[in-house]
């Protein structure tokens, strides 16, 4: 079995429930809508798989003013040391950067802030060992990109900004950190060259979905909609759980960007 790396061991999460509201979430097209006892059902297993994985998680309170902060990911990145607060591209996403700040100030020493005007949202932000990835997309333009850049480089990590094809919305929609080395990601993306110095594991045709794959410990959490990806990934000696997706994948969503997830080192 591949071994879990530094950027996929978590023992702490933030998450926030689905407010009733999530039904009339951002999304691309005009396709069935969720329901929300549907979206709760999802979220409440995803809870619990991140709990059954070794992760304390905070859960907190729905707003119904935001319909998308469920996924709260894409106003904030965290790491050991510290968190940043993020600006969400999309206008009506903007204010849910100051819902979470609370929030963060009580777990985090360090709070970073986004410069006014910069636009950046999690949802373009892959951790690997060696350097952050950021991509561009409609939701992180390039000044926000820098300025994130800017702020992460104070933190000692390598900064790479990437484009993202316009076809897909954010950069992790389409890609997912297994291990160390690699990489779960779409024919589309990889086309990019992005991923070059990975060993890529390319999703089936139909199953794109699938590459919002989450590594959280020694555990691969996919969702269960995508049964030749899984077969490929148990293949490789990945320990896959499959968990339900439908829902949220209505509103463009998957599963990293509905937690914050870093390891709490203890204190001295």
């Amino acid at each position: 079995m591949t071994q879990a790396l530094s950027v996929c061991q978590f023992n702490k999460a933030i998450v926030r429930a689905p407010a009733q509201s999530v039904v009339n979430g951002l999304r691309a097209g005009d396709g069935e809508s969720p329901t929300y006892q549907g979206i709760l059902a999802e979220h409440q297993a995803y809870v619990s798989a991140l709990r059954a994985a070794g992760v304390a998680v905070l859960e907190l309170p729905a707003l119904e003013q935001f319909p998308d902060s469920i996924f709260v990911e894409d106003p904030a990145l965290v790491f050991s040391e510290a968190a940043v607060l993020l600006r969400p591209g999309a206008p009506n996403r903007t204010a849910e950067s100051a819902a979470i700040e609370a929030t963060l100030q009580q777990q985090f020493e360090r709070v970073y802030t986004m410069p006014p005007g910069r636009f950046a949202e999690g949802g373009d932000v892959l951790v690997t060992p060696e350097k952050v990835m950021i991509g561009l997309s409609n939701r992180t333009d390039t000044s926000g990109a820098e300025a994130l850049g800017d702020i992460l480089r104070k933190l000692g990590r390598k900064v790479e900004i990437v484009a993202t094809p316009s076809t897909i919305l954010h950069f992790k929609s389409d890609c997912g950190l297994l291990d160390e080395e690699t990489v779960l990601t779409t024919a589309r993306l990889a086309q990019t060259g992005v991923f070059d110095s990975f060993d890529q594991i390319i999703t089936p045709p139909g199953e794109e979905g699938a590459a919002n794959v989450l590594r959280i410990n020694d555990i691969a959490l996919l969702g269960d909609q995508f049964p030749r990806t899984a077969e490929t990934l148990d293949k490789r000696g990945f320990n896959v759980l499959p968990i339900a997706t439908s829902q949220i994948a209505k509103i463009d969503a998957g599963l990293s960007c509905m937690s914050l997830r870093w390891m709490c080192e203890p204190a001295n």
